[in-house]
């Protein structure tokens, strides 16, 4: 009796399979499509913050560099870089100065937004920017204070009496 349950069912199974397979074989160009599409919508999207992504890495490359020397100039003379010609040197440090703390801001809001912090980016640059304006951040606050305890005070922006004027 079971032999001719089976031999009776075995025609339903086998319509059964054939219709899964074909309601499968319908979904797949549209969850093909609708993955397509959603892909096309990252790359736009990527596109756009591609650019904003390279031009912090190399903000954050060239930034990085300009603190430290920077830092270590204050730390040794008491006073932040020389403005140099036309005040270009100046400008640079200042300039850099402005690129960490955008970097570190726009890592702590990614951060609040999404839950981690910046994408790596092209070869993880964006990544070790990020990581190298947040060691620049601790570092500006280490010297700045080492500065204000030794001198008193901690270098403006602009050239003064104490330094440069």
């Amino acid at each position: 009796m079971e032999a001719s349950r089976m031999l009776l069912l075995s025609p339903i199974w086998s319509s059964n399979l054939r219709m899964n397979h074909y309601n499968q074989s319908l979904k797949r160009p549209r969850s093909h499509m609708a993955l397509k599409i959603v892909g096309m919508a990252k790359e736009g999207s990527e596109r756009s913050n591609g650019i904003i992504e390279k031009a912090a890495i190399a903000g954050g490359l060239i930034s990085s560099p300009v603190i430290a020397w920077s830092l270590y100039t204050l730390k040794t003379t008491g006073c932040g870089l020389p403005p140099g010609p036309g005040g270009s040197i100046g400008a640079l440090e200042g300039v850099s100065y402005l690129v960490v703390v955008g970097i570190v801001g726009w890592s702590l809001y990614t951060k609040t937004k999404t839950g981690s912090g910046l994408p790596n980016g092209p070869f993880g640059l964006l990544g070790a920017v990020e990581g190298l304006s947040y060691l620049a951040l601790v570092a500006i606050a280490v010297v700045f204070g080492l500065q204000y305890l030794d001198q008193g005070y901690i270098p403006g922006p602009l050239p003064a009496d104490q330094c440069f004027g």
